[in-house]
């Protein structure tokens, strides 16, 4: 979808007929979290309310530039705010097609000076000669490619893209002299967070005991777009209590419906499985919280545990940092592992039995220490050389499809294939034995869970500091900071 964006109006573009709707105008008054983003696009704004005042210096601003972050950082809205501080543009949605495309670029020249929005770039400049592409959406990226070299220079046309799949796009594509700019989008730090809180709270009325800053600090990984959904989620269960304002019980709600989804209520669960479930997540829990206290540096704190149905599963045990992260170490890897490995171990030892319930649990293990191993350099017997050559999304870690190549022997693979084994074997065995020598804190742990259905993270602690010892206190929860 191509757009030609503005703070006043939108045209909706056909082959023939053209139709003006009223639009709200949009700032970058209307963003936050995204400041660097914000302070690079100051330029194109100025160059379309005074573009002689760059031609009389010679400068020429990129033809194309390109907004790249993760889904839901801003990426739209910073291009609709883009237009709206310019202010003198309409905005033009077209559909797919060389035709189209001509007629895009003709309606933005006659209205210069403009700007040509495309949002999902990817499904339109998708690298050309592999069996994903198609004739059509060929045909289309040519005629793009032939309009923007068609520019004149002094043209106040300006074409932005926004993706979140920068490798997949045509190489023609992202040359110097088209889209020769990019701009990083990424998901907002805490101060960010608490600006895009402030943002989306000005219509909502908040109880006297909301901290927008404590509920940024537990938001980690959040985008705006979560954000805005936590916002509305918070306010909607406010409403359906009959509350006269929203408060800070209600943004803890909402932040457990977007990180585990909703409640299944109608589904009964038997005693068996309610058992099975409070032990396999019991043991994730108490190994998490060894863990931490062990080693918090390498180690997410415990948040909250709940048997309560939701989604797909029957059990969740959730983890959040206190923190920004911004770069992973192989202990805190080697960690995860261990977490992870850990609702089996609880399994084999308590019950007796194995469960299907540890199936995403050991997927998740198996993919880890084989990233570690072959694309991270985090072995020492197969060593620093990357095995795997493997088409991955660089913010969301997905593979397209299965497409890996090999780029090694079969004895390296076997290697491989051992030490994946081996150091699965390993943590698997060291999850057993924080469970087995903190017993007395596990049955607690899972009698309580299934009395409440809901254990925070501090209550959880509290558990385990009457039947184990802690060498420093034990700071959990996300709302709640020592």
């Amino acid at each position: 979808m191509a757009r030609n964006l503005s703070g006043k109006n939108f045209t909706k573009i056909d082959d023939k007929n053209i139709s003006i709707e009223k639009r709200p105008k949009i700032t970058f008054n209307d963003i936050a979290g995204i400041e660097e983003a914000k302070e690079n696009t100051q330029e194109i704004i100025e160059f379309l309310k005074n573009p002689e005042e760059f031609s009389k210096l010679g400068g020429r601003l990129p033809k194309g530039i390109l907004f790249i972050g993760p889904p839901g950082c801003g990426k739209t809205l910073l291009a609709k705010a883009v237009a709206g501080e310019a202010s003198e543009f309409v905005e033009m949605f077209v559909g797919v097609g060389a035709a189209r495309v001509r007629n895009l670029f003709k309606q933005a020249n006659n209205n210069s000076p403009s700007i040509i929005f495309i949002d999902e770039f990817e499904a339109l400049a998708k690298s050309r000669g592999t069996s994903i592409t198609h004739d059509e959406r060929e045909q289309t990226l040519n005629q793009l490619l032939i309009e923007m070299d068609g520019l004149e220079t002094n043209q106040s046309v300006i074409v932005i893209g926004a993706t979140s799949r920068p490798d997949m796009l045509d190489s023609a594509v992202i040359r110097p002299g088209r889209f020769d700019r990019n701009i990083l989008v990424p998901p907002p730090d805490v101060k960010g967070r608490e600006r895009i809180l402030e943002i989306h709270t000005q219509n909502i009325i908040l109880g006297k005991n909301i901290d927008l800053k404590t509920i940024a600090r537990g938001t980690i990984g959040f985008t705006g777009a979560d954000l805005a959904n936590l916002t509305n989620e918070a306010a909607l269960l406010a409403a359906k209590k009959k509350k006269k304002s929203v408060e800070i019980e209600d943004f803890e709600k909402a932040k457990d419906v977007i990180l585990m989804g909703y409640e299944r209520k109608t589904l009964r669960v038997g005693k068996r499985d309610k058992l099975i479930s409070a032990t396999h997540e019991t043991g994730h829990a108490l190994v998490n919280a060894i863990l931490y206290q062990r080693d918090p540096e390498h180690t997410d704190p415990l948040h909250k545990i709940s048997i309560v149905p939701r989604s797909q599963s029957l059990g969740v045990t959730v983890s959040l940092p206190l923190e920004d992260r911004y770069s992973i170490s192989e202990k805190y890897i080697l960690n995860q592992l261990t977490v992870l490995l850990a609702g089996r171990a609880a399994e084999e030892i308590k019950l007796k039995e194995k469960s299907a319930g540890a199936q995403n649990d050991l997927k998740r293990a198996t993919n880890l220490i084989r990233k570690m191993i072959c694309e991270l350099g985090m072995n020492e017997k197969i060593g620093l050389a990357v095995i795997e050559e493997i088409s991955e999304h660089p913010f969301l870690g997905k593979r397209i499809g299965r497409e890996v190549q090999k780029v090694c022997s079969e004895q390296t693979a076997r290697e491989i294939d051992e030490e994946v084994r081996e150091t699965l074997n390993k943590k698997y065995e060291e999850a057993k034995q924080i469970i087995i020598r903190h017993n007395k804190a596990f049955d607690d742990i899972v009698s309580s869970l299934l009395e409440k259905e809901n254990l925070s993270g501090e209550e959880t602690i509290e558990i385990i500091k009457k039947n184990s010892y802690f060498k420093t206190p034990h700071s959990c929860g996300v709302l709640k900071y020592p």
